[in-house]
């Protein structure tokens, strides 16, 4: 019971300071643009956390993540046409995104070959801005196609698909997927830390 005690304490702090973090990368990511919108730093924490404290962790740190981006003011373009569309997504994108990515961590890791948690890792640094990215571009044609399709012709586009995958969605992706595979062996070092000192 003592031990089932401590584990769970050290999961709820190290949990605590990866929310602060989310909240704290989230606001300052928010000042640091490519093309469109900003760029999410907080992808890394939410990773690490659903890789130390398991999907519903990293579920959580998404959620957050989704919260703060609407306080931010990053959504504001989005909020301005569809209030509730806009919080869903906002929302939704962030929590699948944690939980998918400790979804896939622990499911290489339960494969135990050389390198599985390395492998884990990429593999969970990688799924997380990619369901980021995709729920964002699905919810962009699921709730706002007309105001994009509008956005891309102003701006010389003939395809509203074409704008949504190059322009709100292109750059921002690629950083956020190249940052996240660059930093995935710091992202290994953390973890190991983590159930060192479990």
């Amino acid at each position: 019971m003592q031990k089932t005690n401590s584990v769970n304490v050290r999961q709820l702090t190290i949990l605590g300071m990866l929310t602060a973090i989310v909240v704290v990368l989230q606001f300052l990511g928010s000042f640091i643009r490519f093309g469109v919108f900003s760029i999410s730093l907080v992808l890394i924490p939410i990773v690490v956390g659903a890789a130390l404290c398991g999907p519903a962790s990293g579920a959580w740190l998404g959620f957050v993540f989704g919260v703060v981006v609407l306080i931010s003011g990053d959504a504001s373009a989005f909020l301005a046409v569809n209030v509730p569309g806009t919080i869903f997504i906002c929302v939704l994108k962030g929590t699948c995104a944690g939980l998918i990515a400790g979804l896939a961590f622990n499911l290489v890791t339960k494969l135990k070959f050389k390198g599985s948690k390395y492998v884990a890792t990429v593999v969970a640094a990688v799924v997380c801005p990619v369901i980021n990215t995709g729920i964002f571009l699905i919810g962009c044609f699921l709730f706002f196609y007309d105001t994009v399709a509008g956005w891309a012709s102003a701006l010389g586009y003939a395809n509203a698909v074409t704008y949504m995958f190059l322009v709100l969605a292109g750059g921002n992706f690629l950083f956020e997927l190249l940052f996240n595979v660059i930093l995935s062996p710091v992202i290994v070092r953390i973890v190991n830390i983590g159930e060192k000192t479990a």
